[in-house]
């Protein structure tokens, strides 16, 4: 039998349910459908975003109605309850009840939904691309379980979108690093560093930076190699792209090497 790890539920009519402590709603004595009952109380509470006495209801089913159809998803309202809630530390148990959900319930239905939401609560952690991106990372890799899992799934339009948003915000703080490079004149550590982005992410959303970047970078080093090596760049960028910040530059850019190209001929 399946147990989740949590506290001692008090006894069942005892339970509490929505609105203030002066007004509770207890199961129907000897209520033979005491479960349906608490699932029902729990979606009206949900429905108007009281998402502490909703998860009490949700909550009892999970703890005290092992054999209840019910209780998977009642499990997967308590995550949503949590990501309701949306502050730092409700996303952390979010994360964490749809985690138990996947441990339990693998084969569910509604796995896919659980493997969603957890990613999307992840993603909800993500910090700016300057700071620490661990979450980031998580967020992609659980995202990405979804894309290999379930390429089925009437939610996998949702889902490559997460993955697309956590992957530009991974893609985003690297390329960060090799503007710092850039801007410090340390050229060659660009260069490496606009070239992982590339490698890791082709569909970054934000290559264009990068291409412009990286071919400035190339011709800051000043060989011909790297000048020769610039140009497609500029010119990936003027194909890729209708809009773009840099589209002026690289276009005088292309002109600038092509001519100088034409010249030494």
């Amino acid at each position: 039998m399946i147990r989740f790890f949590r506290p001692p539920a008090v006894v069942l009519l005892t339970i509490l349910a929505a609105g203030c402590g002066s007004q509770r709603s207890q199961v129907p004595p000897a209520s033979a459908e005491a479960d349906q009952f608490l699932f029902d109380r729990g979606n009206e509470q949900f429905k108007q975003k009281k998402w502490l006495q909703a998860r009490e209801y949700f909550r009892q089913i999970v703890d005290n109605y092992p054999q209840s159809p019910y209780r998977p998803d009642a499990k997967l309202a308590v995550g949503d309850s949590y990501i309701g809630e949306h502050t730092t530390e409700s996303l952390v148990l979010a994360v964490n009840e749809f985690r138990e959900f996947l441990t339990f319930y693998p084969t569910s239905p509604r796995a896919d939904y659980a493997q969603y939401r957890l990613a999307w609560a992840l993603a909800e952690q993500m910090l700016a691309a300057e700071r620490d991106q661990t979450n980031t990372r998580e967020a992609v890799k659980e995202a990405q379980v979804f894309l290999d899992r379930y390429p089925n799934s009437p939610i996998l339009p949702e889902a490559r979108a997460l993955y697309r948003k956590a992957k530009d915000r991974l893609s985003e703080a690297s390329y960060r690093v090799g503007l710092f490079y850039f801007r410090s004149r340390w050229y060659a550590g660009a260069v490496d560093r606009f070239r992982e982005v590339l490698r890791t992410d082709p569909e970054y959303t934000g290559r264009d930076a990068v291409y412009f970047h990286l071919a400035e970078s190339l011709l800051k080093l000043n060989t011909e190699a790297s000048k020769a090596e610039a140009l497609p760049y500029f010119e990936r960028l003027l194909k890729e792209f209708e809009r773009s910040s840099y589209l002026q530059d690289a276009r005088r850019r292309v002109e600038e090497l092509k001519g100088a190209s034409g010249a030494q001929r």
